[in-house]
């Protein structure tokens, strides 16, 4: 009896083991694969930045061809993490030329805008969008839509990381060269800022609606623009008389 094979591994051993894949699988495969630049592909990251400002449903179409093929909504190449890592950085080193910066407060200014502004708020964004979207939007199971199904929380990322770049390209490009505008004390450069502000966070909710309304088993996706409505209302209200950009270029930079 001693010479029969014991199927059974060591319980320490199987157990630490099955407890680190259960972890590495916790983590989305897109953080996992971002030092991998050989198997990232950065024409199609780049051609998916240019329709999210273009046409952003084109973007939404591929996710049921990477459904199809990959069984993840997610994206799984963080190539344009890279890409608009790479923007951010072009855009502090503008700004610090702008703010007459020192090198190590240039390299600051990156990290800020890479790290909080970007990541770690794409974090907090994309929890919320992941917890109000499983709670709320999830259709009744159906025969179309299995009951295991549920929206990622990967992919929530995904719909943060998307909705940010036309954002960026209005708050951190075009809000630089309209800067000598916005800090003015007259009625039309408050206008000028605030209008700016509006159509940089009208062009996220959008952009988070759109993602999110892609998925074939969410239901009442249009509650993601709610958020519209008190965004139009503070604009209206900071015309007579505050100047949402010279606030924020005075919290982010200082007087």
């Amino acid at each position: 009896m001693a010479l029969l094979p014991t199927n059974s591994p060591p319980p320490q051993n199987g157990t630490s083991s099955r407890s680190s894949q259960s972890v590495t699988n916790r983590v989305p495969v897109l953080f996992r694969r971002l030092l991998k630049f050989h198997q990232m592909d950065f024409e199609q990251a780049a051609w998916q930045l240019t329709y999210l400002c273009l046409a952003p449903k084109r973007v939404y179409r591929n996710v049921y061809f990477h459904k199809q093929t990959k069984n993840t909504w997610a994206r799984d190449d963080p190539a344009i993490l890279i890409l608009i890592t790479a923007c951010l950085i072009v855009s502090s080193i503008a700004w610090s030329v702008v703010w007459s910066y020192t090198a190590v407060a240039s390299i600051r200014l990156a990290f800020l805008m890479i790290f909080r502004d970007f990541l770690l708020v794409g974090i907090v964004m994309a929890t919320l969008l992941w917890l109000f979207a499983n709670r709320v939007l999830l259709s009744p199971p159906s025969h179309s839509t299995p009951a295991d199904t549920s929206v990622e929380w990967g992919y929530a990322f995904d719909v943060h990381t998307n909705a940010f770049f036309p954002l960026y390209l209005t708050l951190y490009l075009a809000q630089l060269f309209l800067v000598p505008i916005i800090v003015k004390s007259n009625w039309l450069c408050l206008w000028v800022g605030n209008t700016l502000y509006l159509a940089a966070f009208t062009q996220y909710i959008y952009g988070v609606y759109r993602g999110l309304n892609a998925l074939p088993f969410l239901i009442r996706s249009e509650l993601l623009l709610s958020p519209l409505l008190p965004l139009f209302v503070g604009y209206i209200v900071s015309l007579l008389g505050f100047n949402v950009g010279r606030w924020v270029l005075t919290a982010y930079f200082g007087p």
